[in-house]
């Protein structure tokens, strides 16, 4: 009797969402170091495509890859909650 009732338990994982707004103002202030908030592979792939567009463009094309970076960081966070909504 006692076997049955512990096969009929439930495990519930709780995980805490990401913000939005945090991953705005991280990937703001650190440009793709700030995206390993929302998402580590994404950081990564801008992190070494910010240091070659850095250095070939003396700097100036990180006006262009920055807000990407905000924007890739800021879906990331939502599709992360969206996956946790969905049960996923």
């Amino acid at each position: 009797m006692e076997q049955q009732a512990k096969s009929n338990r439930e495990t519930v994982v709780i995980m805490p969402t990401k913000s939005v707004g945090i991953s705005l103002i991280l990937t703001f202030l650190f440009g793709s170091l700030g995206m390993f908030y929302s998402t580590i592979i994404g950081a990564i792939i801008m992190l070494i495509a910010e240091s070659v567009i850095g250095f070939f463009t003396l700097g100036v094309g990180l006006l262009i890859t920055h807000p990407i970076c905000m924007i890739w960081g800021a879906i990331a966070a939502h599709q992360y909650n969206q996956k946790l909504l969905q049960g996923l």
